[in-house]
């Protein structure tokens, strides 16, 4: 099963534009990543939300760690209104003390297909 992370992001009063710009360059940075299952962007207004999977919490933590500076730039311009992170248990046990900061809400994996 992967690991998904799910970020919501709402744009600071008119810096839409300015997010989008910053949206092709964590794309870039993530292209390389062969542990990454899926990584994109879609917006609604205002809102922005990356849904993006990983083969494991290792893989999902070492890409923050590359987008990190990224990340940075974009919470000067938006502010993160949701995180959720979605896989196993053991995974999500994982991911918790090094993410706790950003509040996000666990959902832990009951059933499903992997292909």
């Amino acid at each position: 099963m992967s690991v998904s992370l799910h970020p919501y992001f709402k744009a600071h009063s008119g810096q839409r534009d300015a997010c989008h710009a910053l949206l092709p360059a964590f794309v870039e940075k993530t292209q390389p990543d062969k542990d990454c299952l899926y990584y994109e962007f879609t917006a609604n207004g205002e809102e922005i939300f990356c849904r993006e999977a990983y083969t494991s919490a290792a893989a999902a933590l070492a890409h923050l760690d590359t987008v990190g500076p990224l990340l940075g730039e974009m919470l000067k311009i938006a502010d993160l209104t949701r995180l959720e992170i979605h896989g196993p248990a053991a995974e999500l046990e994982i991911m918790k003390p090094v993410l706790a900061g950003l509040n996000p809400t666990w959902f832990s994996t009951v059933t499903g297909i992997m292909r």
